[in-house]
């Protein structure tokens, strides 16, 4: 069985960069790691999970290459993927327009046996909140939006405790030896998470106004310039960069809208949101929390339970986040989304 997925992730990458090879090609390339028999076996069968297209007629005319899906959705290992320094990485460097308007057209995000599951946390948590009272939802919410004020801003650099920012939140008392900065980007995270809750409209359908809006919130008081950024901006750890014309950075944003409001699922709103705003980085600053926020904006308007981010570990977040600005793939971060999906289920309300 290791086998196999080790021969699937090497044609995944012989394919890679718009490569096409016939089944013969693909055996002598994969130095008989199997019999020929098996690796059709095995091709046939990466077609029919969609993984792989073909072209040509006849046996010897046929040639393999990756579908779409593969490309977005194949699993990503950042421990493999990261062994490579920022340098030596083969990295689609510029910002593509694609990726927030087509890209994601034919694609569903997620396999039937997630939505399934995403389906079945739905309706338990409609039925849950369905029997709460105003009092008992107040303070599960409450819960929940101190533990992502929290991590959304330790996924920054915020050094806050957990603790701390439960006494910060809930009594206004600042920690010793912390900035100013540091309490007002917690105390602006509430605020926002306040504001959406008490306007389950604002973002739906999303507008650019009210993600530019939603940044407001996030870094009123705070050294960082509000609205569509006029100037451009370098990404910690990757050679992409993103667009940093005016103009472009704002159509990129309203097509990036269409695509969202044209979905029906809604957790495929949700981690679009979380994903594309950051791939956009149409701030100076605040991106991924703005991305954070708007997307949790999206659960509550539906009724789905809001994602806290609670267990993620920062490092991971911004490896996946690497892994979908290099290569597009959402895999990585669909991953720690269905976690989180999950954590914000069994612990909340």
């Amino acid at each position: 069985m290791r086998a196999r997925k080790q021969v699937k992730n090497l044609i995944i990458s012989i394919l890679s960069d718009k490569e096409r090879r016939s089944s013969g090609e693909l055996f002598s390339e994969l130095s008989g790691m199997v019999s020929l028999a098996t690796l059709k076996r095995i091709i046939t069968e990466m077609c029919a999970e969609g993984w792989l297209e073909k072209s040509g007629t006849g046996k010897k005319n046929t040639v393999y290459f990756l579908s779409s899906k593969s490309e977005v959705l194949w699993p990503v290992e950042t421990a493999d993927y990261f062994k490579k320094e920022i340098d030596e990485r083969r990295i689609k460097r510029e910002f593509d327009f694609a990726v927030v308007s087509g890209m994601f057209d034919q694609l569903e995000l997620f396999s039937k046996e997630e939505t399934e599951k995403l389906n079945y946390y739905r309706e338990r948590f409609a039925t849950r909140i369905k029997s709460m009272n105003d009092n008992e939802f107040r303070n599960e919410y409450e819960r929940l939006a101190i533990d992502l004020s929290w991590k959304s801003s330790q996924i920054e650099g915020n050094t806050y405790s957990l603790l701390e920012t439960e006494l910060l939140l809930k009594e206004q008392r600042t920690a010793k030896g912390k900035t100013r900065a540091e309490a007002t980007m917690l105390l602006n995270h509430k605020t926002a998470l306040d504001f959406l809750l008490q306007h389950p409209d604002f973002v739906e359908p999303l507008k650019l106004s009210s993600i530019e809006d939603v940044q407001s919130l996030l870094v009123k008081d705070l050294d960082i310039d509000r609205n569509i950024r006029k100037r451009g901006v370098g990404i910690t750890g990757t050679n992409y960069r993103p667009i940093d014309n005016h103009f472009q950075i704002r159509e990129a944003l309203e097509k990036m809208c269409a695509v969202i409001n044209s979905r029906q699922s809604v957790v495929e709103k949700a981690l679009l949101t979380l994903v594309l705003i950051s791939y956009i980085q149409p701030f100076n600053d605040g991106n991924k929390r703005t991305a954070r926020i708007v997307s949790n904006g999206i659960l509550m308007h539906h009724r789905y339970c809001p994602l806290s981010f609670r267990t993620v570990d920062p490092e991971e977040y911004k490896l996946a986040m690497l892994v979908f600005y290099e290569q597009n793939n959402i895999s990585v971060f669909k991953k720690i989304f269905l976690e989180q999906v999950e954590f914000a289920n069994e612990t909340y309300f």
